[in-house]
């Protein structure tokens, strides 16, 4: 529900200006940004724990960056990191409708679990902004982290190998996506060539990994009247058209 959406805008601020210009300010390069700024939420912890919120990327590569990046503290990272993408928001969600879109995530996520999803907690438990477009670029983040913790569990539940599951990948349907495109995806989470061709086993895998994602963010959405989950997918493709 809402899938597409809240994954293209929730983690849209993560390659901005704003976030380049932490880069700057700070010394550290896009990745260490990356993980300091979105996994900071989890305090200054062992760099296997940010591995194990944030799964998909290769191990090696997640245990080097988060040290890399030590020299900007993880709870100081993580403000300055949803500082952007409040600034994010104000540039590119100033439209009239930022506040309630805000405002019907927030409704959805307030009450959703948060049982095996440590940077949805962690990025819930941040000061939402006062303006209607910054909160709304950090409501979008937090559903977004929110889908992103649930499909973790659902990888894991399919029994499906974490590689494997990017290179079999889907689109908003469910359906598989071209080997060339996840194996694009595999080389932008750091896996090293060559990746495995996946097989038929894989495929029905991946497939039931999505379904029960869905089935696991739903009940959030279900606290929403019939109305307001209408007016949240209107607002979410009037945030889509607005972007920059």
């Amino acid at each position: 529900m809402y899938k597409k959406a809240i994954g293209a805008l929730g983690g849209r601020f993560m390659i901005s200006r704003e976030v380049k210009a932490l880069c700057d300010e700070h010394g550290l390069g896009r990745w260490e940004m990356y993980f300091r700024g979105r996994c900071g939420v989890l305090g200054e912890v062992h760099p296997d724990v940010v591995l194990a919120a944030a799964p998909f990327f290769e191990p090696g590569f997640v245990r080097a960056t988060w040290e890399n990046g030590r020299s900007l503290p993880a709870e100081k990272a993580a403000v300055l990191f949803a500082g952007a993408c409040a600034a994010w928001g104000r540039r590119n969600l100033d439209f009239d409708g930022a506040g309630r879109l805000a405002d019907l995530l927030t409704k959805a996520t307030s009450s959703a679990s948060a049982a095996a999803a440590p940077l949805f907690a962690g990025w819930r438990a941040l000061p939402l902004p006062d303006d209607g477009p910054g909160r709304a670029a950090h409501a979008l983040q937090v559903a977004r982290e929110h889908r992103g913790g649930m499909h973790a569990v659902a990888v894991a539940a399919a029994r499906l190998d974490l590689l494997m599951a990017t290179i079999v990948g889907s689109d908003e349907s469910g359906a598989p996506l071209s080997y060339e495109s996840t194996a694009e995806v595999a080389r932008f989470l750091s896996w090293p060539e060559p990746y495995p061709v996946p097989a038929e086993e894989d495929l029905a895998k991946r497939a039931h990994a999505e379904e029960l994602t869905d089935a696991l963010v739903a009940p959030a959405y279900e606290v929403l009247t019939d109305g307001e989950a209408a007016e949240l997918g209107e607002l979410l493709r009037e945030a889509q058209a607005t972007v920059n």
